[in-house]
């Protein structure tokens, strides 16, 4: 991690603790939270539990995420939530582009573009996903795909000032229990960087580049010293407050 760019560990908790669990969840996170200052940790519950954690968070250092948006304020769209509703309900961030919205619900690029410029307008943060799939992997094409991937909204975050985050995730490595070696996450986060920094200098030094991938407390001090890994989008280990602390605490090493 570079050390002028505060790490960020940011937990999707999926289709799972959407009541009651998530409730406790995050109480648990805004405990431990107040023992890390020098770490940005944010949670990102189902739509469900988003009023009731922001409740429980209030006061405390950790932030709220939504997992998806649709990029209209309001409007006939049944069953979608819109940025302005996110915000009032008090998420700060928002994660746009998940491989498995782009896997299971055929988000394209260009969608995920108009969710980022509708995530900003908003006054929200987005973390924006991108990565290979294994066949890709397979068939050297990572820098190419995720370049793609980037290019869709590179301009959108250019033209803003704000401190966004991007977070690579090889498709391949997501609940499976594989994960990208150091080397090879450095790698894909270093060519953001670059792509980043071609078109913006400031747009690469704020912007956080987070690896998401099967990370648990065992490999995440590995991931975490690459010198562009700003931080890590957790899955499945932050469903458990000692797992996601323990990246957390990785991370303020």
């Amino acid at each position: 991690m570079n050390p002028s760019r505060r790490p960020l560990i940011a937990g999707n908790w999926k289709m799972f603790h959407g009541g009651r669990k998530g409730v406790e969840l995050a109480q648990e996170c805004a405990t431990f939270a107040g023992g890390l200052p020098g770490v940005d940790i944010v949670v990102a519950p189902p739509f469900t539990a988003l009023a009731a954690v922001a409740s429980v968070l209030e006061g405390s250092p950790v932030g709220l995420a939504a997992q998806n948006v649709y990029p209209k304020d309001e409007g006939a769209f049944t069953g979608e939530i819109s940025p302005p509703m996110l915000k009032e309900c008090g998420c700060s961030w928002v994660i746009v582009g998940h491989s498995e919205r782009r896997e299971h619900f055929g988000e394209r690029n260009t969608f995920v573009a108009e969710k980022v410029a509708a995530t900003l307008q908003a006054g929200l943060l987005p973390i924006v996903c991108v990565g290979e799939s294994l066949a890709q992997r397979q068939a050297n094409e990572t820098l190419l795909i995720v370049k793609q991937q980037v290019d869709a909204f590179l301009d959108i975050l250019a033209q803003s000032k704000a401190a966004v985050a991007i977070a690579y995730e090889p498709v391949w490595a997501i609940g499976t229990g594989k994960v990208a070696g150091p080397a090879e996450a450095e790698e894909v986060h270093a060519a953001i960087r670059t792509w980043l920094s071609t078109r913006d200098e400031g747009l690469a030094a704020r912007t956080r580049i987070l690896y998401g991938g099967s990370v648990k407390p065992d490999n995440a001090a590995a991931l975490l010293a690459c010198p562009n890994v700003d931080g890590a989008l957790v899955g499945g280990a932050s469903l458990d407050a000692g797992s996601f602390s323990a990246i957390a605490r990785a991370a303020a090493k």
